[in-house]
């Protein structure tokens, strides 16, 4: 067994009994409103349908897989073919079911074509050239908006048989450009709002207030308001009730100064780590060691001597080996950036997983000037 050993000095300079804090300026970086804003209501909408893929070559779903079956017989019973026979005894490989998914993009209207993914539900082995027949798209409140059909494109294959087979990414699995056709209209009538607002992506109440004033200050009235840290109410002007999309595009152009986060995501499972630009630690020290510790047990055969009355026996032998490295030091100076500690921490041989733990550690310490999220 392996213990990793992680010692953390955190020493605060003092000077007449104050903290020196550091000096370094926030940086603030011009953006469009609408690159960190949307509007209120104008979202996208997920969708979701079931259909058959057909024109597989003898690699669709199985006879066990009974609603593929199912399906085949009702489309075909719209057609106005009539079948005879237990579903058992239908024997047909170049179908398969499928769940259909695609996003409705806002202010879509009849006649918008959308992108659509098709995902097998069955065992079909692969999708390779299958074509998917119409089928309705439905959204959260059950009802339907949109048709999807087309052929489907896949990004791999399977080739060989089932007991012998070479796969490439996932067959069964695809996507059919434009295959989605919007049926129902979803756009909002703009011209009827009496006001609007915009929802930050990231709360931030500074950035919220920016954004008020931005659009004031381009307007000359005070039209905007931050509510809180995420939502600005906006009231349209008397004179734009008529040319809203107009009034939104010149507030949307409108740029304001944003203060990057100071924020550092971990992954524990894959030792992914990603840190922001303008995180800073506080002075501290970093002894990182390694005490390696090896349990061996090996058994050994205990003869007992000729014409005694002894037994044979095995006997466990126990040797514990135990060897610590000399303690690696990493020092950083009081407002010490991300850069300086990746590159202390990668002086000393420390791997992504040692990072995240010391970073755990540091935050622990209050010697971290920023947000740690682990996920």
């Amino acid at each position: 067994m392996k213990f990793c050993r992680y010692l953390l000095v955190v020493g605060w300079l003092l000077v007449g009994g104050r903290v020196i804090a550091s000096t370094r300026d926030a940086v603030l970086r011009p953006v469009r409103i609408q690159d960190i804003t949307t509007v209120e209501g104008v979202r996208e909408n997920s969708l979701i349908g079931y259909g058959m893929i057909v024109g597989l070559n003898n690699t669709g779903d199985r006879q066990q897989t009974l609603f593929p079956a199912q399906t085949l017989v009702n489309i075909l019973r719209k057609m106005g073919v009539q079948l005879s026979g237990p579903l058992s005894s239908m024997q047909v490989r170049n179908v398969a079911a499928v769940f259909i998914t695609a996003t409705l993009p806002p202010f879509s209207s009849p006649g918008t074509r959308i992108d659509i993914d098709v995902s097998s539900v069955g065992d079909a082995k692969s999708l390779e050239g299958g074509i998917l027949l119409l089928s309705q798209l439905y959204g959260a409140d059950g009802q339907p908006y949109a048709t999807g059909q087309g052929s489907v494109v896949l990004g791999g294959y399977t080739a060989g048989s089932r007991t012998n087979s070479v796969q490439v990414n996932h067959p069964t699995a695809g996507r059919i450009p434009g295959g989605g056709l919007v049926e129902r209209d979803t756009s909002v009538d703009l011209s009827k709002l009496g006001q609007v607002a915009l929802v930050l992506r990231n709360y931030d109440f500074s950035t919220s207030v920016k954004v008020a004033e931005a659009i004031n200050g381009r307007f000359g009235q005070d039209f905007a308001r931050a509510v809180d840290g995420r939502r600005i109410e906006i009231k349209l002007p008397e004179t734009n009730r008529e040319s809203v999309s107009r009034f939104l595009a010149q507030v949307e152009d409108l740029t304001v100064g944003v203060q990057e986060p100071a924020k550092v995501v971990v992954n524990e499972r894959t030792g992914t780590i990603v840190l922001g630009q303008h995180v800073s630690l506080s002075a501290c020290s970093i002894l990182h060691g390694n005490l390696a510790i090896e349990i061996a047990t090996q058994y050994q055969v205990s003869q007992p001597a000729a014409s005694s009355q002894g037994q044979t026996a095995v006997v466990p032998q126990t040797t514990v080996h135990a060897k610590e490295s000399p303690a690696n030091r990493v020092e950083l100076r009081e407002g010490a950036t991300v850069q300086e500690l990746i590159s202390g921490l990668q002086g000393i041989g420390a791997t992504a997983r040692d990072i995240v733990a010391i970073l755990e550690a540091i935050k622990a310490a209050g010697a971290l000037q920023a947000e740690l999220e682990v996920i």
